[in-house]
């Protein structure tokens, strides 16, 4: 999971949910914020050619991870 070094990102709380997730945690440099470009540009594509295509305006967890999952596994599938 990458982020920037926002207050929320670097609370103990949020670090410990991460981590009982098993979930691998990086962050950008402080100062820097063209090191997240990538993914703010995956998740700017994402939106737009799912949420905003389909006109979702009302979701839940299960309705996103399923669109992000759908969305992910359908590119890699056809970039191989």
């Amino acid at each position: 999971l990458h982020s920037d070094q926002g207050s929320v990102y670097t609370s103990l709380a949020y670090q410990e949910a991460v981590k009982g997730k098993g979930i691998t945690m990086s962050m950008s440099r402080k100062g820097t914020p063209a090191d997240n470009a990538p993914i703010e540009s995956f998740h700017s594509t994402l939106k737009s050619e799912t949420f905003y295509l389909e006109s979702l305006t009302c979701t839940t967890t299960a309705i996103v991870e399923q669109t992000v999952r759908e969305y992910i596994l359908y590119y890699n599938s056809i970039r191989i």
